[in-house]
């Protein structure tokens, strides 16, 4: 990793908030491609999953699913549950932000595509009880969108189509199967 790169990790977590923010966009502009030091920040990001700053969770959380695509040895696959407990963070901002990009981890291969649908589906039809959980299933619907605009995968279409099949209100209903148009 050049020291470019590495001062723009310095910055997303210090300085004022428009160089944080400012960082922050840059490291995931040049993650949404792969790069070839991923597993020189991986360990950091990990152990930011859980950082006492909610912003800290919430960067290493996007981080880490842009990175997803430069994990040849499909780490991600072991260190899933972590990056997962960020998309329940106490602070729904967090958790949101998280959310919608896990996304980003299942464009990485077929195995880590399979495991991000396993949880969004399950999150779906178990997660009525979570506060804001119409905003949660509207993500996840999102994030299979993005995971079919990716592969073209018709067995994502029908599984998101069959879970808003499942929503029984209708104003919801509705709104989730916009996604789909």
């Amino acid at each position: 990793m050049d020291s470019q790169i590495e001062k723009e990790f310095e910055k997303s977590k210090s300085g004022d908030k428009e160089e944080r923010y400012e960082a922050f966009h840059t490291i995931l502009n040049i993650t949404d491609q792969k790069v070839d030091w991923a597993y020189e920040v991986l360990d950091q990001l990990l152990e930011d999953l859980t950082h006492k700053d909610n912003h800290q969770r919430s960067r290493a959380a996007q981080y880490l699913a842009n990175l997803a695509k430069s994990d040849p040895e499909m780490r991600i696959m072991k260190d899933f549950s972590k990056l997962w407990q960020v998309t329940k963070d106490e602070k729904f901002v967090t958790a949101r932000h998280s959310l919608q990009s896990i996304w980003k981890v299942g464009i990485a291969g077929p195995p880590q595509k399979e495991m991000v649908m396993k949880a969004m589906e399950d999150r779906f039809r178990r997660g009525t009880d979570e506060k804001n959980f119409t905003l949660i299933r509207n993500d996840i619907l999102q994030n299979m969108r993005n995971l079919y605009k990716h592969f073209h995968d018709e067995t994502i279409k029908q599984t998101a189509l069959e879970l808003t099949e499942t929503v029984e209100d209708p104003k919801y209903k509705k709104k989730y199967t916009a996604i789909w148009k």
